[in-house]
């Protein structure tokens, strides 16, 4: 294929971002959008330039002009409208967390192997410059032998009840939100199977969790995870070795910048490369690798990692008695 046509389902703030990346992208065009709003779906169509609008999803699921669906609704959602998809011969991307549990992305998981279908989870923090970088700096032995991890992702929310991040209904709560995000930080360096997990949540009057802390236990290494709506901490992440560490300031946003430091406590190199666009296109650039290449998941972001995560969350939100309506 010369260009990866995409289709984009529920345009919102996510999937504004995401378009200005994709229409930055020599390898990709953004082809058609669609809305339960259809003034929605032509007003994104015309600002980015998409040959076609859609006032439901399945119209695009039909389309045969599109590649690759982008799905970036609500976490609640992305069960039926990534099966849809599939359903329909369609490859896709699905924003986290990209299903309500483990159980609903197994089926999904199966199901693109079944139609020979690219399926991922829009794990963009794992395609990041910086990110790539610091395991480099591990794999190179800079730091030594990982000994312990440290992430937070925090936001301060006002709280309204309607909100999606406060309901229930929706997936909401700060695990699936924010949570996946150091949980996979973690994971993606020290394994993704850990031999013991220890959670407690904060569950507030909607039934849904407000803040969480995990630690992520392996041999000779351990990892603590923290994520929240009614505080703001640092949102540092740390990387310990036994000859140094590596540390991301406000590692979200997109781990701009990676630090390395050695033993004493040095800083020994900085790492600050500019994006192309906006952080989300090295996600895309990985996409298209993958669909010229004919691969159906990536080796940075396979679909076991994915399962692994959710199973982690699925497994601490038993503890704490947490289920979400539609599982």
């Amino acid at each position: 294929m010369d260009k990866v046509r995409w289709g984009i389902i529920a345009p919102g703030r996510i999937a504004d971002t995401f378009a200005k990346a994709l229409c930055n992208s020599e390898g990709s065009t953004l082809y058609a959008v669609a809305s339960r709003d259809i003034r929605k779906a032509e007003e994104f169509a015309k600002k980015y330039s998409a040959q076609k609008f859609y006032g439901d999803y399945d119209s695009l699921f039909k389309d045969g002009g599109v590649d690759i669906v982008y799905i970036a609704s609500t976490t609640a959602q992305h069960y039926s409208q990534a099966k849809s998809a599939l359903m329909n011969g369609k490859n896709v991307l699905c924003e986290k967390t990209v299903t309500l549990n483990s159980a609903q992305f197994t089926e999904l998981m199966n199901l693109a192997r079944e139609k020979n279908l690219f399926f991922m989870e829009a794990m963009w923090m794992k395609f990041l410059p910086a990110f790539r970088k610091a395991k480099d700096w591990i794999n190179e032995g800079r730091i030594g032998a990982v000994r312990m991890i440290k992430a937070d992702f925090t936001n301060l929310c006002p709280f309204d009840e309607n909100d999606r991040l406060y309901r229930n209904d929706l997936g909401g709560g700060c695990i699936l939100d924010l949570g996946v995000y150091p949980l996979t930080f973690a994971c993606d360096i020290l394994g993704y199977r850990p031999f013991r997990v220890e959670s407690a949540a904060y569950i507030g009057k909607t039934n849904v969790d407000y803040d969480a802390s995990f630690i992520l236990y392996y041999p000779g290494a351990f990892a603590r995870c923290d994520c929240g709506f009614d505080c703001e901490n640092e949102n540092a992440a740390f990387i310990v070795g036994s000859k140094g560490r590596i540390r991301f300031e406000r590692w979200f946003f997109c781990t701009d910048t990676a630090l390395l430091y050695d033993e004493n406590g040095t800083l020994v190199e900085k790492y600050h490369p500019p994006h192309d666009v906006n952080g989300y296109e090295y996600e895309i650039y990985e996409v298209e690798k993958c669909l010229k290449q004919g691969k159906k998941e990536s080796e940075i972001n396979p679909m076991i990692h994915t399962l692994s995560v959710l199973q982690i969350m699925d497994n601490a939100r038993q503890d704490w008695g947490l289920r979400f309506e539609g599982e």
